[in-house]
């Protein structure tokens, strides 16, 4: 019997849409045990990277593929997410294991990877509804367990030493969304300026380099069907060599702030909800680690911040652009200010 699609997919896009009969040649000569009559469906979702369902007549897959047009040289690089799952496969890192690449635009216009498909739950929402106390506690320890997982990767071992550069990563990323943030900057924010000047001159002395995921959040992560237990690390599309903090941080700002689509943990009731307290996180985080403490998570989790509104004056620009929603622009332009004002906060620049 062939596989059913899953609930969180549909037919694809047209914008999305490619020669079907020439992947399924491609499968039949590059996957192991391909066996044909090929289902193609498009996962829902906003991914940069469009995401599909694949199925044989037993099997299911999962093809991450460049979006088609024109692109930046160093975006959307599905070579690079190939290249570190399965890198990780023999680690405690929990990725779906790879099949093939395939960097031939002729088969279906973009580059792309085929990989397992993962069956699983994902928590959309920080404080991960619709599961008990016991539950969310043990969910809660497993995202710290996996983070810590991904910083202790042996990069000789994996073979991920060339994967990005060794040092500097916080100066360098702090250039990065400067720039970006300047380039498409459409008023004066006062707390941006002041955030910039303050990144730029108390980058932290700690210049460790590890592996790190970019973009490492509790819905990045595919859980078994009834136990807390993660199978799959997904989305690795930002991952390189850099500053394990930075990791940590990213997910330790939704302590202090609400976003959009995943809320975030300010004033929640820890002992009710069995999520740890950002102080019991970052103490587990340290015991898998073998850190001593993290002194300057501030500095991280400020820049983290910095980083979203950076993020959030591309959308704002671009959206008055385009034909976006003044309701969407509106959301995205006063989101700069927003961030820029905790992050000042956490870090005692008013």
């Amino acid at each position: 019997m062939a596989p059913t699609p899953p609930e969180n997919t549909g037919a694809v896009r047209e914008v999305h849409r490619f020669d079907e009969t020439r992947l399924d040649v491609w499968l039949g000569e590059h996957v192991d045990g391909y066996t044909g009559s090929l289902q193609v469906r498009q996962f829902e979702g906003g991914q940069s990277n469009p995401t599909y369902w694949l199925a044989d007549r037993e099997r299911q897959y999962a093809l991450r593929k460049k979006p088609p047009g024109k692109l930046l040289p160093s975006a959307h690089a599905v070579d690079r997410e190939f290249t570190v799952m399965r890198a990780l496969d023999e680690t405690d890192v929990p990725t779906a294991k790879m099949y093939a690449l395939c960097e031939d635009d002729s088969v279906i216009g973009t580059s792309f990877f085929v990989m397992e498909f993962v069956p699983g739950r994902i928590f959309w929402k920080a404080q991960v509804e619709g599961v008990d106390r016991d539950e969310r506690a043990s969910i809660y320890e497993e995202l710290i367990r996996v983070l810590a997982a991904i910083h202790n990767v042996d990069l000789e071992k994996t073979g991920l030493t060339e994967y990005g550069r060794h040092g500097g990563y916080v100066e360098r990323q702090v250039k990065r969304w400067t720039k970006q943030y300047v380039a498409s900057q459409t008023a004066d924010v006062g707390a941006m300026d002041r955030l910039i000047e303050w990144l730029s001159a108390n980058i932290p002395g700690d210049d460790a380099t590890t592996l790190v995921h970019g973009d490492y959040r509790l819905d990045n992560m595919i859980f078994h069907p009834t136990e807390p237990r993660a199978l799959a690390v997904i989305d690795w599309e930002l991952s390189t060599l850099g500053h394990p903090l930075s990791d940590l941080a990213y997910i330790c700002m939704l302590y202090d702030v609400v976003l959009p689509k995943t809320g975030g943990l300010l004033g929640v009731d820890f002992d009710a909800t069995g999520i740890p307290s950002e102080e019991a996180f970052v103490a587990r985080y340290c015991e898998l680690t073998g850190r001593s403490g993290v002194p300057d998570l501030a500095y991280y989790k400020a820049f983290s911040l910095f980083r979203l509104a950076a993020i959030a004056q591309g959308v704002y620009k671009r959206s008055l652009q385009g034909n976006a929603s003044s309701e969407t622009a509106s959301m995205f332009g006063a989101a700069v200010p927003h961030l820029a004002g905790i992050a000042c906060g956490l870090v005692g620049i008013g």
